[in-house]
């Protein structure tokens, strides 16, 4: 009997947002020389401004992992487009420093839920061993959106006006709401769009069910005891450092990457679109194919360590070595290698990285990815901060480079000493 394959087009409606999630966010980077030169901004204060977003984002990630949990995917996401829809059009009214800090706080505040509400829907869609290829597909977004992103935006701002560029941008994120609304449902047995035989690929394995009843079953807030297990297990804790190391790389070229080359190499704005693109695209070729390598390693070993943590440590160590020579060289090809080498490596794991949460505690993974993200959202926050403030201090990117491979060799540690899924997984079975 041939089932339906609803749940891929539920992936592609979660990879379609997060396209739209990252060019809103990643717009302001190619924007912000523009918007800098017209309100009269200091490095300082553009740094305090990119990094803005990981406030906002830092706050609702975490609660939007809860409510993801409590309310489902649905309704969270659904709000939260609408609201970054709004913040990401406000930008285009802002006259000075406080209207643009505001707005991009805004546009954090409303991102955050997203990441959540992508790893709880893949939770109830996808069978256990088909997570990691689903979260790979879903997270491809990220590089993709940042690859064609600048290319966009540049053009964007060559034929208009920055504050256009982001009035467009709100357009292309309000059309995507009515799709998510009317097409998702929390749970596969609820939508008409699947079939028995699909429902039954989608259960099988040892992850949550769902119920066969029209409705799911009432969620409920995590316990005390659920969010003391999930802050204290010695796996998820690791994996949360690695994430945030990851956030800081991503976090640092996706702010400061176009004032990078502009700055050190006296490259123009279309330039600078295109230069970009490249680490972009080769992160998104190895975060695909790591997602099916951890879903194909798992298949044939039965072990999340190697499917899961040695693919985190590994990216991680390369990661740390690439930026090395970025940060001791002048020439412009060796820079972009090792930028493209620091960046898709980073990267390529990252749909490991939250396949972990729904390996070990798939009936609170939403939550357990809020808190993950929350350390994202800080690493959001200090890399562009940190960066600027360098920058004020020694006007070099040097020292944010080496800083860099510092974190990444911490967490290449970290993870080697403490990531244990596979034990772990046992001891956080079916918390309530």
């Amino acid at each position: 009997m041939r089932r339906t394959n609803y749940r891929w087009f539920v992936v592609f409606l979660l990879f379609a947002i997060t396209v739209v999630n990252y060019i809103d966010r990643a717009a302001i980077a190619y924007a912000i020389p523009i918007i800098q030169k017209d309100l009269g901004l200091s490095p300082a204060l553009v740094g305090t401004i990119l990094g803005a977003f990981g406030l906002g984002y830092a706050v609702t990630t975490l609660l939007g992992g809860l409510a993801v949990d409590r309310y489902g995917a649905r309704l969270v996401l659904t709000v939260a487009a609408l609201l970054w829809s709004l913040s990401i059009g406000s930008t285009a009214l802002a006259t000075g420093f406080a209207v643009l800090y505001a707005a991009r706080i805004l546009l954090g505040v409303s991102e955050g839920p997203n990441f959540p509400a992508l790893t709880g829907a893949v939770t109830h869609w996808l069978s256990p061993h088909e997570r990691a290829t689903a979260l790979g597909n879903a997270l491809l977004a990220v590089p993709l959106a940042l690859a064609i992103g600048g290319p966009i935006v540049t053009l964007l701002l060559r034929w208009l006006d920055w504050r256009l560029t982001f009035a467009a941008l709100f357009v292309l994120s309000v059309l995507w709401i009515p799709l998510w609304f009317f097409l998702f449902r929390d749970n596969p047995a609820d939508s008409p769009h699947v079939d028995a035989a699909e429902l039954a690929h989608i259960r099988d394995g040892t992850g949550p069910t769902v119920a066969a009843a029209p409705h799911a079953a009432p969620r409920t807030w995590p316990g005390a005891d659920v969010l003391k297990a999930l802050l204290t297990n010695t796996t998820l804790l690791a994996n949360t450092w690695a994430f945030f190391v990851f956030g800081y790389f991503l976090f640092f070229f996706m702010t400061w990457l176009p004032s990078y080359l502009e700055r050190k190499y006296g490259l123009n704005l279309q330039a600078v679109g295109l230069f970009t693109v490249l680490p972009w695209l080769a992160a998104a070729v190895l975060l695909g194919l790591m997602g099916r390598w951890s879903d194909a390693l798992l298949r044939s070993t039965g072990r999340l360590r190697v499917a899961r943590s040695y693919l985190i440590a590994g990216s991680q160590l390369v990661a740390a070595l690439a930026v090395v020579p970025v940060a001791l060289t002048n020439d412009l090809t060796v820079a972009i290698a090792g930028i493209t080498v620091a960046v898709a490596a980073s990267m390529g794991a990252n749909a490991a990285y939250y396949a972990v949460n729904v390996d070990i505690v798939p009936e609170r993974a939403a939550t357990a990815l809020g808190i993950m993200d929350f350390a994202f959202a800080i690493a959001g926050f200090l890399a562009p901060a940190i960066t600027g403030w360098v920058l004020d201090l020694r006007g070099s990117f040097a020292d944010g480079f080496l800083l860099m491979t510092a974190l990444a060799l911490s967490s290449v540690l970290v993870v080697l000493l403490f990531h244990h899924p596979d034990r772990d997984r046992q001891r956080l079975a079916a918390p309530a």
